[in-house]
């Protein structure tokens, strides 16, 4: 399909993905119904969707059918369709059309109902997650034909069936920008906010601003605020750490020199407006919270770390400790409750740094909507004792931001993650065999090499969480090697070999497959988690 071609109706779409269905051997069926869900979910924030989704799909289907598909397909704003991920998984040379297909079905869905910010979002993210995994479909590591140097994957015949939807996402997120109320910012901007400037003594930040109106009783403690509670106890038993011992723990950290430069800026800012303070000028009020984007595995976490020390280190935040939550830790089942299960995050976050991941996730349905509206009071109510970071993929990261004017205006810096380069993983990979006590020669990393060059580096692409699942995994099979020994040397207990990391099918999360002589490790999630692992070693797996 070329781009003149491109569907513009929703049921034109899904006639051009029936047709790419077919010779993938997905079924009309399935390749149907995937579709019809998608473009629910997508339009379903929009007035009179429904009505345009039935007569779009063939008619004869009332509200509820439209909502039961719409919530079916929730998963596919942030994950590939069952189907998509099976051709991916396989390597079918049909996975890129059928990505593409399944995208244009997203964007179509846009035209259904009344277009809104929410739906823009909610195609742009469905979209890049479908197209996220076929845009890097290789050969498999088991086929190429001389293991020590392998041949890199042509990615050019996929790079152009996609460029088109590629094309029309950049436009979507045009129309996004357009619909906020104020642009938000990339790069180091610090710009100031549209509260008056402060006198001195602004940032003596003892406590919040209380809420306007009759204040909402205190939570009763949950298992989410008994965890932060004893994560706030350690850090306060920790000795405070100054700024410069901070940001020399930043600059220790693998890569990330955009990352690093950027954290220095801002604590060069934070520093002069203290010093600012402390003269008895006065001290504006300046957006604190940040967002940051990236794929998996690099770095997020331990950067939101340190910049929650580097905050309290200045005086900024009282407490300086970091909660780390999801959708599913600010999300309750029944509306009315995720406003009190989010306030409740926000109070055991405050006075140090709140970090939701894959923030994105809260976008689209009435109760994300709703934790969202939460988080933008809560922000406000305590915006001199508490910052939040947001995380996720870039282009689902824009579609969140955008929804909520309120997130616009407070979210003015963006800081992007860039993936670790083959060097700087296999960098990781020292610093984490040696805190792991074993030994690994040079014939171990270059076979290592060997994988992560074959390896598609799509967006779940792990980064150093794919390093350290290969870790995992091999020492797995060590285990298993040395399982009949009865008294083996120190160096045998330490030493991993080449045979301990072999060349099968491996996933872009660090998962294998293919007959080998040992049991499988690492046991891991979708996005490529060890499910048992211990912690790796600090700051090379977030």
């Amino acid at each position: 399909m070329t781009d003149s071609t491109r569907p513009t109706s929703l049921s034109a779409a899904i006639a051009a993905l029936l047709e790419v269905a077919a010779p993938a051997g997905i079924s009309q069926d399935a390749a149907r119904a995937e579709a019809e869900a998608l473009a629910a979910t997508v339009a379903e924030p929009a007035t009179g969707a429904y009505l345009d989704w039935v007569r779009e799909t063939g008619g004869g289907r009332s509200a509820e059918d439209f909502m039961a598909a719409a919530s079916r397909g929730r998963r596919y704003r942030g994950a590939p369709t069952p189907s998509m991920a099976h051709l991916t998984l396989v390597k079918s040379s049909h996975a890129p059309a059928y990505a593409k297909a399944l995208a244009d079905v997203a964007l179509a869905a846009v035209g259904l109902g009344e277009e809104n910010a929410r739906v823009l979002g909610n195609a742009t993210t469905a979209a890049a997650a479908q197209l996220g995994e076929a845009a890097h479909t290789a050969a498999p590591v088991r086929d190429l034909p001389d293991p020590a140097q392998p041949a890199r994957p042509d990615f050019a015949s996929a790079e152009r069936l996609l460029s088109s939807v590629l094309t029309e996402l950049k436009d979507v997120s045009s129309r996004i920008r357009g619909m906020r109320d104020e642009p938000t910012l990339p790069g180091s901007t610090f710009d100031v906010g549209d509260g008056d400037s402060h006198l001195p003594g602004a940032f003596d930040l003892s406590g919040g601003t209380p809420s306007p109106g009759v204040p909402a009783p205190a939570p009763a403690p949950t298992e989410a605020t008994e965890e932060a509670a004893a994560a706030q106890a350690e850090v306060e038993e920790e000795e405070v750490k100054s700024v410069e011992e901070l940001l020399a723990e930043l600059d220790e950290l693998v890569g990330l020199s955009e990352v690093k430069d950027e954290i220095h800026r801002q604590a060069a800012v934070l520093q002069v407006e203290k010093k600012r303070a402390e003269a008895g000028l006065k001290s504006p009020t300046i957006t604190r919270h940040l967002v940051f984007t990236g794929n998996p595995g690099t770095g997020k976490t331990t950067v939101a770390r340190l910049v929650a020390g580097i905050y309290r280190a200045v005086g900024l935040l009282s407490k300086g400790q970091l909660v780390e939550v999801d959708r599913s830790e600010l999300v309750a089942g029944y509306l009315g409750q995720t406003a009190m299960k989010t306030a409740e995050v926000c109070q055991s976050a405050k006075g140090g740094v709140l970090f939701i991941d894959e923030a994105y996730s809260l976008g689209g349905d009435q109760y994300g909507t709703e934790a969202i509206d939460t988080l933008v009071k809560e922000m406000e109510d305590n915006r001199d004792d508490l910052v939040v970071i947001v995380a996720g993929y870039p282009l689902p990261m824009e579609a969140f931001i955008a929804q909520n004017p309120g997130l616009a205006s407070r979210f003015r810096t963006h800081i992007e993650f860039p993936d670790y380069t083959e060097d700087e993983l296999l960098a990781i990979f020292r610093l984490m065999v040696s805190g792991a006590d074993y030994d690994a020669g040079e014939d171990v990393e270059e076979q290592l090499r060997t994988i992560i060059a074959a390896t598609p580096k799509g967006s779940s692409f792990g980064n150093a969480r794919f390093v350290r699942n290969q870790l995992e995994a091999a020492i797995g099979r060590h285990a298993w090697r040395l399982r009949d020994v009865d008294e083996p040397t120190i160096e045998q207990l330490r030493g991993l070999v080449v045979e301990d990391f072999p060349l099968t099918l491996t996933s872009p999360q660090g998962q294998t497959s293919g007959p080998t002589d040992a049991p499988q490790w690492p046991e891991t999630d979708s996005m490529g988690a060890d499910v048992h692992a211990t912690d790796p070693p600090e700051g090379h797996d977030d």
